[in-house]
């Protein structure tokens, strides 16, 4: 039986896992990505002779009959990768100000409990309730859970504010500041981050935690093979320039070289606002358009990718984040005065050392408006253009207050660093293709939840979305959100069935 051709438009984490569902189940696949590289955030550069992740510093989910696991060994990659595992007894470091004392999140329900306990000896009532509401959250989200399921079981959570849940289980400051101590995760914004989005993230990381060894990029690298060996096909250096509707479906795409290709089915993994603005169809209505464009994005990232001298930096097993002072959340509304308000540091897992590190990223927050001046350039790798002897200045200027802070926590840090290179979210949005270049797409709000969410489904019968937008970002979040828009051709209840099934085979 001859398949329905299925059109992806982008090959992030999010097409690429379409891609390998649908071809393994028989569709015909091509994906069409503006880049060199495939794979969007999981693509990985080289500076120095070591390896630098673009997205992926550390992932979750990964254990035997977890459900990332189960996804990607679906997928036909899970046996690929080569991963680490993260330090059991504390895979994230959270600290504040200039203190000596260092904050553990640990793996596992009962030592996550036992080690924050150490800290905060009389607040078992309020971990054993922490634990016992992320695990009660995330089982109201049947796709996380891979079973099959309705939208009015997470209802009741939707609205339920993180801050707000963490100040009605303790009264202690910290303990409510260290809970919250690692959400650059998820871009958290004290008003308005739900908790579900922090207990989906931070359940899978405290089940287990692992560094792709040698970069992410492997990910990418095993899809688009599955993705081919089952007779489909990823084209680079392909831009898409329109999605051309006729009646309610799309008829076909336009290519930016013109070529119209023509298909059953089209998937697009870019940004919502970006697939409606290049949608021409008569159903998009205008008040649809606004909505997607409307949809306010999370703020973007500035990373420092240092290269270290061989040899001088021990390699951290687990990730450190700083705040500056005692508020977690306080980072996100920096002032420029104040910048870096908070940073994490990951430290890249490497095949040549255990004990050393070869490279590690620093990522902080920093908002698009802070790129005004250099909005109108655009630099790739495959279109490559200067942005001007100022943006190289203001980078430095940048990366060297970052380095100081760093230097605080971390005496000799600076006689560590061999070289280093800069993204902003102008890379990001170059690279990926977010218009204004969100580290995490649309910022997801308590106050208002149905607002944020966005249906894999569109307005035309045969025009689908994924990706970070959708659910949830991150590998895990992306994953899921793939597996939800390929049940849109292959039906929820067989796909959830195959999965849980493949790896009883």
């Amino acid at each position: 039986m001859q398949h329905d051709e299925v059109i992806i438009i982008g090959s992030g984490l999010g097409g690429l896992v379409c891609g390998a569902i649908l071809s393994r189940n028989g569709y015909r696949v091509r994906i069409y990505e503006k880049n060199r590289q495939p794979g969007g955030c999981l693509q990985t550069f080289s500076r120095e002779k070591v390896i630098f992740d673009s997205g992926v510093h550390y992932i979750g989910g990964l254990a035997p009959g977890e459900n990332l696991y189960k996804v990607f060994s679906y997928a036909g990659i899970q046996d690929k990768l080569r991963l680490r595992r993260m330090d059991t007894d504390g895979f994230d470091h959270i600290h504040f100000k200039e203190e000596e004392k260092v904050y553990h999140i640990a793996q596992g329900r009962e030592n996550f409990i036992n080690i924050l306990l150490k800290d905060f000896p009389g607040e078992r009532k309020a971990l054993t309730a922490y634990c016992d509401m992320i695990s009660e959250v995330c089982s109201k989200f049947p796709l996380y859970n891979l079973r099959t399921g309705d939208y009015e079981e997470k209802r009741s959570v939707l609205q339920l504010n993180a801050a707000d849940f963490l100040r009605s289980i303790t009264g202690n400051d910290r303990l409510q500041q260290v809970l919250a101590g690692n959400n650059l995760l998820y871009a958290g914004v004290k008003e308005k981050t739900p908790f579900y989005v922090h207990a989906l993230v931070l359940n899978s990381y405290m089940n287990s935690s692992w560094k792709c060894v040698d970069g992410g990029s492997q990910i990418a690298k095993w899809l688009c093979r599955r993705i081919t060996e089952n007779g489909g096909e990823v084209i680079r250096h392909t831009g898409v320039r329109s999605i051309q509707g006729n009646g309610d479906r799309v008829d076909h795409i336009v290519l930016e070289n013109g070529q119209k290709v023509y298909g059953d089915h089209f998937i697009s993994n870019l940004h919502p606002a970006q697939t409606t603005a290049m949608t021409e169809s008569d159903l998009l209505r205008t008040a649809y358009r606004n909505r997607m464009q409307q949809l306010e994005n999370s703020p973007g990232a500035f990373v420092l990718n240092v290269a270290m001298k061989p040899g001088t930096f021990p390699y951290l097993n687990y990730n450190y984040y700083h705040h500056a002072g005692d508020d977690a959340w306080a980072g996100i509304n920096y002032s420029p005065e104040q910048w870096p308000g908070t940073y994490a540091i990951y430290v890249s897992a490497s095949s040549r050392s255990e004990t050393y590190a070869d490279s590690l990223s620093i990522m902080t927050y920093m908002r698009y408006e802070e790129m005004a001046p250099w909005q109108h350039t655009f630099n790739t790798t495959s279109r490559e253009a200067s942005r001007g002897e100022d943006y190289e200045a203001f980078k430095t200027e940048k990366a060297e207050r970052l380095l100081d802070s760093v230097e605080k926590q971390f005496p000799g840090f600076r006689n560590c660093v061999q070289a280093y290179c800069v993204a902003t979210p102008l890379s990001y949005r170059d690279y990926i293709g977010t218009g204004d270049g969100s580290m995490y797409g649309v910022q997801k709000d308590s106050n208002d939840p149905l607002r944020t969410m966005v249906s894999a489904r569109t307005k035309l019968s045969n025009l689908y979305l994924t990706g970070q937008n959708l659910n949830l970002h991150g590998i895990l979040g992306v994953s899921i959100s793939s597996v939800i828009t390929s049940a849109e051709l292959l039906g929820m209840e067989f796909l959830v069935d195959e999965i849980n099934q493949s790896i009883l085979k």
